[in-house]
């Protein structure tokens, strides 16, 4: 179901009518008919993709040519499906493409989104877990060992010189709330946007250590393939133009952005208003940077030192290959 073909937009000279009178005018050439994007988003609809939604609600991806399909399903499917050329993007986490690249699949991260890894460890605050050497001798609750949510605590753990054998991991889905309301697990890993925001909402005082304040990582953002990028790179470019362009109006005005949200997340509109807008206010703080859409070269090396040692992939690839920041506006 993802055989679409893509029609790049061409722009056509109108034919300028005759002089003379009583001169036939040349008939208009029609407008070359948009690109058909379906973009793996990773998750379900959700204000977190406020940049996009603003983007189409705004015309920004229209009036680059692009018509866009969000598609809601798993991150790696996308990564797969870019990589194969059966898709030209794909919203993606840094370790997927080093993982991606280090398979052979010719991916490449053309924006960087999220400029923070957006991962937390989240315990109630009597365990007394406030830093990644508390976390030694605990058992911890994590989605399972895949994923930003595992890379993010291998990070932490690398953080403090400690191993997994130094803890108990237990793989609980993606119920990190739940297990960590009824004290099933002394910590949970999970989004910096979603868990702690959720669990103090409820009413639970929680501590939190935030993957992104003891190291720098490749986060979320755009994937590409080697193909779209030597056949139509005025594509990529025209993609992240009108992406960014959402994301700026996010930033500057969240509570509009917010707003049209609603027409994109299905009961938005009845869900805890307060509670939304602060995994939004939580998002924004990740993106913000002085160049919207840049890739760190650091946060790269730092990924690929932390795959390494995860044992993910056996010998390092070419990270300069991996991502490139030359196609931003």
């Amino acid at each position: 179901m993802f055989k679409r073909s893509i029609f790049f937009v061409v722009i056509l000279a109108v034919a300028l009518s005759a002089c003379s009178t009583g001169a036939v005018s040349s008939p208009e050439k029609a407008e070359p008919a948009p690109a058909q994007i379906k973009l793996p988003m990773g998750y379900i609809p959700n204000v977190q993709y406020a940049p996009f939604y603003v983007a189409v609600d705004k015309d920004y991806f229209a009036e680059e040519g692009i018509q866009v399909e969000f598609d809601y399903s798993f991150e790696t499917d996308g990564v797969a499906l870019v990589g194969a050329n059966k898709l030209p993007f794909s919203l993606v986490s840094g370790e997927q493409v080093l993982l991606a690249r280090a398979q052979g699949l010719p991916v490449v991260y053309v924006l960087g989104w999220y400029q923070k890894y957006p991962i937390s460890i989240v315990s109630h605050a009597e365990e007394n877990i406030l830093t990644p050497a508390d976390l030694a001798g605990k058992k911890i609750g994590l989605p399972g060992l895949f994923g930003a949510n595992y890379v993010g605590l291998r990070a932490l753990l690398y953080a403090a010189g400690l191993k997994e054998a130094d803890l108990t991991l237990e793989s609980i889905g993606f119920n990190q709330v739940e297990a960590l309301a009824a004290r099933q697990q002394q910590a949970v890993v999970g989004y910096t946007a979603n868990e702690p925001i959720v669990l103090r909402a409820q009413g639970y005082n929680i501590s939190e250590i935030r993957v992104s304040d003891y190291v720098q990582l490749a986060s979320n953002g755009i994937l590409t393939n080697e193909t779209v990028l030597k056949e139509n790179p005025d594509l990529v470019r025209a993609f992240n133009r009108a992406f960014l362009r959402g994301l700026k109006d996010t930033i500057e005005n969240p509570d509009a952005a917010y707003e049209i949200c609603k027409k994109f997340v299905e009961n938005l509109a009845q869900a805890d208003e307060s509670v939304q807008k602060q995994v939004l206010a939580a998002s924004i703080a990740m993106w913000v940077t002085p160049k919207l859409g840049y890739s760190d070269p650091a946060a790269w090396e730092n990924m690929q030192t932390l795959l390494l040692e995860m044992g993910m992939y056996p010998n390092p690839v070419d990270v300069s290959k991996a991502f490139s920041n030359d196609y931003l506006p």
